[in-house]
């Protein structure tokens, strides 16, 4: 015989028309400018709205994309949440406990490290769906985050990831079992990010040939490796730029190295903005070199806004670009290889034109996040399925 909360997540997910929503719950540690922060907050923006019924927890209730989920009335729930260690650990267990039965949350989703914290209380409260993500290398974890989330494995319904590559990383590397994991593509908003009307100068006075990157300003994003091939093509176009837009500990580094290569004159670092797209339309050729990568938020952006895309070969970036499809990959770490792409598509107008038209066509029609928050959907749904039938 149903229990009543398994008839309530039938009715919910079996009826054309449900009858109620299903509430969730998206975790992740802060809301700020990170590429898994964005994730949570489109999903919990752009999912069916008549299925499900987001909610969002965090330990801090600030930053860029608090306050979007803020104005679209998304239901926040702050976990002021430090150390499984802290004396504040068990009072921010009981908050988590209580909203839970409060508003009847029927799946949990974590999407970083907060499932350490989270997925073992949703178990204890009896949740019926259980789910965790990998949207990143965890070879960048420290190690004790590394066994932590190891263990959370064992315990979830599912691990989702964004790409095959993080697919493999999970099955290969962590020992996760393939039916154990679900695969759901980030998605761009088309309406943001979307290719320039009007077709912009080769060449100007002021240099409007620009090279450029966005990206937190961490270690493994190697961008003192661009600054590396940038000095040796800079004199392939006179006046060409070279812009950096983003924040992080590596600034001070970059900036010395900046000036070591003598690109002073001709290199920008520009403070992380809201403005994204607008710099992206603004980029001749866009570059990612980092050396892990899953499937990278801004090479998916400035693809959708017609960029020509270079790409370090790691993680899901071929599945991004293909083969010499819609941009062009160099081997991770070779400053070497990156400055022959670059030359390569500095002097060739028309190939940059092709890729950006290729890129822009692929991301509309095949990476949109109206398409991620449709496939996470139905992952939720089956999810929820599979715990009634059993």
């Amino acid at each position: 015989m149903e229990t009543e909360v398994q008839k309530e997540i039938t009715t919910g997910i079996g009826n054309a028309s449900p009858a109620k929503t299903i509430p969730i719950l998206l975790t992740v540690r802060e809301l700020n400018l990170g590429g898994i922060e964005r994730d949570v907050t489109q999903i919990a923006m752009r999912i069916d709205r008549s299925r499900f019924e987001p909610h969002v927890a965090s330990y801090q209730a600030e930053g860029i994309r608090f306050e979007e989920l803020s104005r679209a009335g998304v239901p926040f729930l702050h976990v002021p949440f430090t150390s499984l260690k802290s004396p504040s650990a068990l009072s921010a267990a009981m908050r988590v406990g209580k909203y839970f039965r409060k508003h009847g949350i029927r799946l949990v989703h974590s999407y970083d490290t907060s499932a350490v914290f989270i997925t073992p209380i949703a178990r204890a409260l009896r949740v019926p769906a259980v789910l965790s993500s990998t949207l990143g290398s965890r070879e960048l974890l420290d190690s004790r985050s590394h066994r932590e989330l190891r263990w959370t494995d064992k315990i979830v319904d599912a691990v989702v990831v964004n790409c095959e590559a993080m697919r493999r990383h999970m099955i290969d590397d962590e020992r996760v079992p393939s039916e154990r994991i679900e695969l759901c593509y980030n998605g761009v908003d088309t309406s943001v990010f979307y290719p320039e009307t009007v077709r912009k100068p080769e060449l100007g006075a002021d240099g409007s040939f620009v090279i450029g990157a966005v990206c937190v300003l961490r270690p493994e994003k190697s961008i003192d490796l661009l600054l590396e091939a940038f000095a040796r093509v800079r004199h392939l176009k006179p006046g060409m730029k070279l812009r950096i837009v983003g924040s992080g500990s590596e600034l001070p580094k970059l900036e010395a190295n900046s000036r070591h290569l003598g690109l002073q004159e001709v290199c920008e670092f520009v403070p992380a903005t809201r403005s994204v797209p607008q710099f992206l339309r603004g980029f001749d050729i866009y570059v990612s070199c980092s050396r892990s990568e899953a499937f990278s938020n801004t090479i998916l952006e400035a693809m959708a806004c017609g960029c020509c895309v270079v790409g370090s070969r790691v993680g899901g970036t071929p599945e991004l670009t293909g083969e010499d499809e819609r941009g062009l990959l160099f081997q991770s770490g070779d400053a070497g290889d990156l400055a022959a792409k670059l030359t390569t598509l500095i002097e060739s107008e028309s190939l940059r034109r092709a890729f950006g038209t290729r890129a822009a066509k692929f991301a509309r029609e095949s990476l949109s996040i109206e398409i991620a928050s449709k496939r996470m959907a139905e992952i939720y749904e089956t999810m929820l399925r599979r715990k009634t039938e059993k």
